[in-house]
């Protein structure tokens, strides 16, 4: 028989909790407080913890870190009202099983106490202290993600999981998600919270200032060179080295990262003397890596080194229940100390931010607020208002799709059984050709735009018989 701890202020939720399991195998005790659960606990010994985060006198949070200290393989379930981001990372860093919010989803409530209960052992095994443990960094709520969806909670239990590894990550997702930010939390909220974060675009700067970037060089490397200079990985040392846009890295930089990697040191430009570093890599790309590996454009070693965890972010089209948050965050951070800093939005400028599908992501969303607070005449926040000037999403012309359509009407006989695979290049075809005619033929600019790398267009271009001035 299990026995299942119910810590809970709120007599009704331990009573319900009572009631579910009253004619299982369980062996149900429960506590009010936090000293109770803690006296509970030391008495019974149970299986499993079901812990609300909000009560009076220590939160749930504290109970979780004593309960942890006490016995670390005791799944603890948190419960809450209310979940926020920085709730649920700390949750899940402390090392809560799972995070559930009211009103509970009965039958999935119940697959996660199974689950935890098959999943752990409860082996009492006192953590040793840790004497250089760092405290977690301030709270700015400049740089937290913002948002309560489902979607971007799974995000925030990740960020919780991994963040006291020193396991590289890779963050993926389309440009404007967040993928910074996502890196500031998982430094925040590690061990090395107090030594530095350091941020590096591997695609906005020229390759050879690049590598001098990140490894540095020594006085005389080369011209211009009149002093020595640390690099990133040095700078980064004891603390996070952030990559942005890791696949527009060049192959030969990527061969020297995988050497970083793999040995933990560097050497500096115009030096043999290798330098021994300890910067947790997290490297963020909006690029699909696993084609590049296909047209040799980003290695397959390396790949696998970085995304020891991988954190994919939702697009904002996907977490639509978070824009009304988001507005208001923005709202708020960029009205500060303006003119307007008392802007509302209607309900049907709400509407009109909701229906939009947010190409740009949150960053657009957050370009529109911005344009909007400047614009704005009043206290209100019209729906023209919103978008007025800005460029409509190109909708796909109906006489295109019905000349697509027409030409696979004329294929049907003699290409049966390979209709897909035509429609998909023809398709293809007229991407290429829209992306090379939207750069005025620049191959790098197009494959940018497209999200592919510049090897994969080319070989396109061939297959298709493409040109830049077609």
């Amino acid at each position: 028989m299990h026995k299942l701890l119910i810590v809970d202020d709120e007599q009704s939720v331990r009573y319900s909790f009572k009631k579910l399991f009253s004619s299982s195998s369980y062996k149900i005790s429960e506590a009010g407080n936090a000293d109770e659960a803690i006296a509970v606990f030391n008495k019974e010994k149970p299986n499993l913890v079901i812990l609300d985060i909000e009560m009076p006198g220590k939160d749930g949070i504290q109970v979780l870190k004593e309960i942890k200290e006490l016995s670390p393989k005791t799944p603890v379930i948190i419960i809450t009202a209310y979940g926020s981001g920085d709730r649920v990372i700390k949750a899940m860093k402390y090392g809560a099983y799972e995070y559930v919010e009211k009103p509970f989803d009965i039958p999935r409530l119940i697959f996660i106490i199974e689950d935890a209960l098959k999943n752990s052992s409860t082996e009492e095994v006192k953590p040793a202290e840790d004497p250089h443990r760092r405290k977690t960094a301030p709270f700015n709520r400049e740089e937290t993600i913002v948002g309560e969806s489902n979607a971007i909670k799974e995000v925030f239990k990740l960020i919780g999981r991994v963040a006291t590894s020193d396991a590289s990550i890779l963050i993926v997702g389309e440009s404007g998600t967040g993928k910074e930010l996502v890196a500031r939390a998982i430094h925040k909220y590690s061990d090395r919270a107090n030594k530095p974060f350091i941020a590096i675009n591997c695609a906005a700067i020229p390759e050879p200032l690049l590598e001098s970037e990140l490894f540095g060089y020594e006085k005389g490397a080369f011209t211009g060179a009149e002093k020595q200079k640390s690099g990133k990985f040095e700078e980064a040392n004891g603390g996070t080295l952030f990559l942005d846009e890791i696949g527009d890295m060049s192959l030969s930089l990527q061969a020297k990262l995988l050497r970083v990697l793999q040995e933990g040191t560097i050497e500096r430009l115009g030096s043999t003397k290798a330098i021994t570093v300890d910067s947790r890599i997290v490297a963020a790309t909006n690029r699909n890596l696993e084609n590049d590996i296909i047209s040799k454009a980003f290695r397959e070693d390396l790949y696998y080194r970085l995304k020891v965890i991988t954190i994919s972010l939702p697009p904002l089209r996907m977490r639509k229940d978070d824009i009304p948050l988001l507005t208001q965050h923005f709202l708020v951070k960029h009205s500060r100390g303006s003119r307007n800093e008392n802007l509302s939005l209607p309900p049907e400028s709400m509407q009109r931010l909701t229906d939009y599908h947010w190409p740009g992501n949150i960053r657009e969303l957050e370009n529109v607020i911005k344009r909007a607070i400047i614009l704005a005449k009043g206290n209100i926040i019209s729906p023209d208002l919103l978008f007025e000037g800005i460029e409509k999403p190109v909708i796909q012309n109906t006489s295109e799709r019905t000349k697509l359509f027409a030409y696979l009407n004329q294929q049907i006989v003699a290409s049966e059984g390979e209709i897909y695979k035509l429609a998909i290049e023809e398709f293809e075809k007229d991407l290429l050709q829209w992306a090379l005619t939207k750069s005025s033929g620049n191959q790098l600019q197009a494959a940018k735009m497209l999200g592919i790398s510049r090897v994969m267009l080319h070989e396109r271009m061939e297959k298709y018989k493409l040109r830049e001035n077609n």
